[in-house]
């Protein structure tokens, strides 16, 4: 498949390979469904239509009705002011509103009924917001809602089965690394505290489980010379409001990302060690949510970090590693290989942020790096 138009400007296409993938056997009892599939190359990626601003360490959040939005960042000297909406069917972004606060290193959560919570972040500077907002798709407006019980940023949120959203960990006023944890309920429109995590993170992970539970895993805490990075995990389970420590990860790691594979396992991939920019991991990791415990990986094709919340599983199953790197790459769990989709290295990489798209594809957006800081550059996958 080929893109026309503002997503024109094709870097590559995929080399079309047809091979049948025989099931396999599953003793773990893991997998939903191994039934045999046709896997058609590895797509392709074209340049779409910039973004109205240069953005990095931003959200892109998938509505219901197949927009994307896309909301905040930074920028060399500050955060950048408002959002913007993608529309697929133009291939084109367009301004909304602007956000009730001016932010980056928030988090962005789709609630059950299509609106968006997004909550703390930075503000201008360093300073962490205790501050959430609500963007309502059908008037294309924010508004303020309940604030969070602690200014935190670089933490996570999770959608829970109930509807709810757990909020956890991040850095909080003062330079203080936080193992508290809250939920926001859409009902109340407030935050109410719940139990803390066993220990303080930041660049941590947290993925839903099958189960309704959420794992959360690997991140720092301290700074410079105190900087203590994570090989723990822990399971926050909804019914009892605690967390609880499980398996360790085979390598300490932050900035890395997770996701939940079609089978209910937990991808865990890339990172780095103390040395940041010099210590970008390779590696990958797989969660077992019945035993509790983490095996190492696959290698990945490219070493990849600060990549959190890039990866999107398509619709056959297979992951899309969109961020972290210049290039894209593919993750079959069938198989258990990487592969690059085929194009120039021209992306981002850094805190670049990534939806799926109603066609199977994905839309990724900004990021800096490579030498460059903050882009407006917008790029979409096309999965064949």
């Amino acid at each position: 498949m080929r893109l026309t138009g503002p997503s024109a400007g094709l870097l590559g296409a995929a080399t079309i390979v047809v091979a049948l993938v025989a099931a396999t056997p599953d003793p773990e009892g893991l997998s939903r469904d191994r039934r045999t599939r046709a896997v058609v190359g590895t797509g392709e990626l074209v340049a779409a239509t910039t973004m109205r601003a240069n953005r990095a360490a931003h959200t892109a959040t998938a509505l219901i009705d197949g927009r994307v939005l896309v909301a905040g960042g930074f920028v060399e000297k500050g955060s950048v002011v408002g959002a913007e909406i993608y529309e697929p069917a133009t291939g084109s972004f367009s301004t909304v509103p602007p956000m009730v606060v001016t932010r980056h290193s928030h988090t962005a959560t789709r609630l059950g009924d299509g609106s968006v919570l997004i909550t703390g972040g930075y503000g201008e500077g360093t300073t962490t917001l205790a501050s959430a907002e609500v963007f309502d798709p059908r008037t294309r407006t924010f508004a303020p809602t309940g604030g969070l019980l602690e200014a935190r940023a670089d933490h996570v949120a999770v959608l829970l089965q109930d509807g709810t959203v757990l909020v956890a960990g991040g850095l909080g006023s003062g330079w203080t690394f936080l193992a508290s944890a809250e939920i926001y309920d859409p009902q109340t429109r407030r935050f109410a505290r719940t139990g803390p995590m066993t220990i303080e993170r930041e660049s941590h992970t947290a993925v839903r489980l099958d189960d309704g539970r959420v794992l959360v895993a690997g991140g720092h805490r301290g700074r410079r010379a105190a900087l203590r990075l994570h090989a723990s995990a822990e399971v926050y389970d909804p019914t009892t409001g605690a967390f609880t420590r499980v398996g360790d990860l085979q390598t300490a790691r932050h900035k890395h990302d997770a996701v939940r594979l079609p089978d209910g396992r937990v991808l865990v991939t890339g990172g780095s060690d103390e040395r940041d920019s010099e210590g970008v991991f390779q590696t990958t990791e797989v969660f077992d949510p019945r035993r509790g415990t983490f095996a190492s990986g696959p290698s990945m094709q490219l070493p990849r970090y600060k990549h959190a919340g890039s990866a999107v599983v398509l619709a056959d199953g297979r992951v899309l590693l969109a961020g972290g790197a210049a290039q894209v790459e593919l993750h079959d769990p069938l198989t258990g290989t990487f592969a690059l989709v085929p194009g120039a290295p021209r992306l981002a990489g850094l805190f670049s942020a990534v939806a799926p798209l109603a066609d199977g594809g994905a839309l990724i957006t900004g990021g800096y790096g490579q030498g460059r800081g903050p882009r407006a550059s917008a790029w979409r996958y096309s999965n064949p």
